[in-house]
């Protein structure tokens, strides 16, 4: 066995209904001074409303900063931190998707009253360090794990994105409560579903850093999903289905925040960056088309992963295995309704080319896939994709 370092958020609740309880949860941790960074969509919604008068009752303050957006750049995080320091916060709770997860650990960070660091100096591996705020997450997606990993990512410019990955970033709590995903529409739980299941397949296949734990993490949590994205997309209002894809969210973040992902994200950012299309989307617009290329590499791996998610599982050798799991994969856009060609999501044909250019860029990503991948590669697998 190589060895390994495994870390995680420190403490998980998994409840329906426990969000009711966050002011309390903020007050054990001996907070007075709270700020929840979420989007403007979870305020308008009236997400909140049942939330906020605990922490009156419990004698705290709570500050709301609600203008975070998908693909955050650096003025949302600097906005955020600079209402962090203005209310003097003593604890961040993110509540939303990844983007608002995302900028609450950067907030966390930055707000500390002894924090020197300036976020310019913090992207990379390793270049966060120091102490943070407390910080509690509260995922209303079940797709990203942010609230287990110890990375966000930010953009940086027109196109690019740029991640903070460092161990003061992973969260004191997740939690997961099924009632704050009841009105997710289907689209985006499809979305934020499938990108949890490339997360799952990624870690599981990760060339340098997975390990036993990871793959135990990652085998239970594509399980979980595969299981239950149906049943949340098509009937939304099951509040089983939604807490197990909550927790198999959580366990594949878990996975990949210790066995990280690849090509599959390398691909999918650019998409993003060019064209805003959901994170989620962009995972599953290339996962079928990153796997078949990865197979030679890999397919003793995807063959093992193949009954957790092939219903109608067809005895074989791994190639066909694989084969059939890669067809269950590409089946599962069209089954939910979403786009499954790059082209069905707006993107141009020829952007290909500067899309694998940009995709060259994601090395930190790239390193982990198990087969090595060129420009050439990728431009190919975009115009399968296509």
């Amino acid at each position: 066995m190589s060895p390994f370092l495994f870390a995680t958020t420190a403490q998980i609740l998994c409840e329906s209904g426990s969000a009711i309880r966050l002011a309390e949860l903020c007050k054990e941790r001996g907070a007075t001074r709270v700020l929840i960074v979420t989007d403007p969509g979870i305020t308008k919604l009236g997400m909140l409303n049942e939330i906020l008068p605990g922490f009156a009752k419990a004698g705290m303050a709570v500050d709301i900063f609600d203008a975070v957006q998908a693909d955050p750049p650096e003025s949302v995080v600097m906005a955020a931190v600079e209402q962090g320091r203005a209310m003097h916060a003593d604890l961040v709770i993110g509540f939303g998707g990844g983007s608002s997860m995302d900028v609450a650990k950067l907030v966390a960070f930055l707000a500390h009253p002894g924090c020197q660091q300036q976020l310019a100096d913090i992207y990379g591996v390793g270049n966060a360090k120091g102490q943070r705020l407390p910080l509690i997450q509260v995922p209303t997606t079940a797709g990203t794990g942010s609230e287990v990993t110890q990375i966000s990512i930010i953009t940086t410019g027109e196109t690019t994105k740029m991640g903070v990955v460092s161990p003061i970033l992973l969260p004191d709590m997740a939690l997961l409560d099924a009632d704050l995903t009841l009105g997710l529409p289907p689209a985006v739980t499809a979305a934020t579903g499938i990108d949890a299941m490339v997360h799952a397949i990624e870690a599981y296949t990760s060339k340098i850093k997975k390990n036993p734990l990871s793959d135990m993490l990652a085998r239970e949590a594509l399980r979980l999903l595969a299981a239950n994205l149906d049943e949340a997309v098509h009937n939304g209002s099951n509040r089983e289905a939604r807490q197990a894809m909550l927790l198999g969210a959580l366990l594949a973040g878990q996975a990949f925040a210790n066995a990280p992902v690849a090509a599959v994200h390398a691909l999918a950012y650019p998409l993003g960056g060019h064209f805003h299309i959901p994170h989620g989307l962009s995972n599953a617009l290339v996962l079928p088309t990153v796997i078949g290329f990865n197979a030679p590499a890999a397919e003793h791996l995807y063959a093992e992963l193949a009954p957790l998610l092939v219903t109608d599982l067809k005895p074989g050798n791994a190639t066909s295995l694989t084969e059939q799991l890669v067809a269950a994969l590409a089946d599962l856009s069209p089954r939910c309704n979403l786009p499954s060609r790059l082209r069905d999501a707006g993107v141009p044909e020829d952007s290909l080319p500067q899309l694998a250019k940009d995709a060259m860029l994601q090395q930190r990503l790239l390193v982990n896939n198990p087969r090595e991948m060129t420009e050439t590669d990728a431009l190919a697998i975009y115009r399968e994709a296509f």
